[in-house]
């Protein structure tokens, strides 16, 4: 089945689908930043660099899915919590354009918990009406990929619409790991080793990491990071890998923060030197990208921000998997085309600015 991406960052949610079955062939990115490590790591899948707002419906390809993450920035409770009064929440608006008029099979579209805030509780369910309008059977529900195989508590949300003339709704796999959750230790237990601090300013060892991207920001922490904990034991899972180098969780070897009152912790005195942020690999591997997946920047921060923004690899697989077998036992109806964003673009007056 063919597949369409857009905010396709560094293709957690690709490679998931891909490792499926599916078939990526042409994805959206305006990140130049991104760019060369998409294209090494997609070979073969076309990359169109426009904004998502310049990209007109009749050049997407037609496809049997169109998947994406839409920048969550806007809806995250650390950020300023604008949601669609934000532009880049805006960019909903675009996706579900292109959807409307493409009519693929399904789609898929995550995004951070926030969302479900009661700031943005009459945006939401905007965007989810306007799914429906589309012509899709929407499912909703928020996730945390620990429950999945993924070394990490990361909670998000995930729309997935089956196009209303399969008669068919999408049902949320059941978890697969969540009694017996997946461990550091299990995840960058063999990465011990080998790990280099960035050159300074934060520039990239490059072909000097003996593993790929095996190497991890410098500099000082904020007042903020220090205000909680920041280390998980090897037998737990991960903190959320954030899209920024940071706020990247303390590596394991270390011990807990000190309390002190309030909003204020410290290293354990005598311990300093065991405080160092996760590599950009170590990164990936909570993310579960492969090893052989290789990211390209020149400044350290630009790793930790695609990482920390995709969707982890095998949390797509997870959903792939269930979509493709759902759709491989649908026979498809062959229907007209319908011209359904002049109904869904009247709704988005009706949309709740949320600042």
């Amino acid at each position: 089945m063919k597949l369409v991406t857009f905010f396709a960052g560094a293709g957690g949610l690709d490679l998931g689908f891909s490792n499926a079955g599916f078939d990526v062939i042409w994805a959206n990115e305006y990140d130049k930043s991104i760019w060369e490590t998409y294209e090494k790591n997609h070979k073969g899948v076309y990359l169109d660099k426009r904004s998502i707002t310049n990209v007109p419906t009749n050049e997407v390809p037609e496809c049997d899915g169109i998947i994406g993450g839409p920048p969550c920035q806007s809806w995250s409770e650390a950020g300023a919590m604008r949601g669609i009064g934000d532009k880049r929440g805006q960019l909903f608006y675009d996706f579900i354009r292109i959807l409307a008029d493409k009519q693929p099979k399904f789609f898929l579209a995550e995004n951070v918990s926030g969302m479900l805030l009661d700031t943005h509780k009459s945006a939401l369910e905007n965007i989810k009406n306007m799914f429906r309008e589309c012509g899709y059977n929407l499912s909703f529900q928020m996730l945390n990929v620990s429950d999945y195989g993924v070394p990490q508590d990361r909670k998000r949300v995930f729309f997935v619409g089956y196009r209303s003339d399969l008669g068919i709704e999408f049902t949320f796999p059941q978890p697969t790991t969540l009694e017996n959750k997946i461990p550091l230790s299990k995840a960058i237990g063999d990465l011990k080793d080998n790990v280099l601090a960035a050159q300074k300013g934060n520039i990239t060892n490059g072909e000097n990491c003996l593993v790929s991207n095996h190497e991890y920001m410098t500099g000082g922490f904020s007042t903020i990071y220090m205000s909680r904990n920041r280390v998980r034991s090897w037998d737990e899972v991960s903190f959320t890998i954030q899209a920024g180098g940071r706020h990247a969780p303390c590596h394991p070897q270390a011990p807990k923060f000190q309390f002190v009152e309030q909003n204020v912790r410290i290293f354990v005195p005598g311990k300093e030197d065991l405080y160092r942020r996760l590599s950009v690999r170590e990164c990936a591997r909570v993310q579960t990208f492969p090893d052989s997946f290789k990211f390209y920047y020149n400044n350290i921060a630009d790793g930790y921000k695609m990482i920390g923004n995709a969707v982890p690899v095998r949390m797509a697989n997870v959903l792939a998997k269930k979509i493709l077998s759902d759709l491989s036992a649908v026979k498809t109806l062959q229907i007209p085309k319908i011209n359904r964003w002049e109904t869904v673009s009247s709704m988005i007056d009706n949309c709740v600015v949320a600042v």
